[in-house]
């Protein structure tokens, strides 16, 4: 089954963090995490992105950005990143997950989830609409 889920975007700091811990929420027992395709290792979360998110009820422990590496892709179960560029990143790091590779908008018509790092609060908003959504609609998937 899907018991261990990646979250990927670039720098580990909005995106991915955002849609780990939403997934946490509504995937308790299944192992989420998250890494960035050009991560600002160490970095914690970004701070208007906790916010919004706490805003929503979402616990956002500290957190500390990391590398995408090619174990960490072969471990998952499935990878899901923000935008096709994101999928294409992902397949040159590691060939072989490809097929496991999936946007977090897939349930809706392969959307993708812009970049809302050093834009406004109201992008910052809109982004985290479109990442609790598409969230929702993976947590449905993986909890089959």
């Amino acid at each position: 089954m899907f018991n261990n889920i990646l979250v990927v975007c670039v720098g580990n700091i909005c995106r991915s963090p955002t849609a780990e811990f939403l997934l946490k929420a509504a995937l308790p027992g299944k192992t989420v995490h998250s890494a960035g395709l050009g991560a600002l290792v160490d970095k914690d979360m970004d701070a208007t992105a906790r916010s919004i998110a706490e805003n929503h009820d979402i616990d956002c422990p500290l957190h500390a950005a990391r590398q995408l590496t090619k174990e960490l892709c072969r471990q998952a179960d499935v990878i899901l990143v923000m935008e096709n560029k994101h999928k294409e990143g992902v397949s040159r790091l590691a060939p072989e997950v490809r097929g496991k590779t999936f946007l977090l908008g897939q349930w809706q018509q392969n959307q993708e989830i812009p970049d809302p790092y050093k834009k406004s609060t109201e992008a910052f908003e809109h982004v985290y609409g479109l990442i609790e959504h598409n969230c929702t609609l993976w947590a449905d998937k993986l909890n089959k």
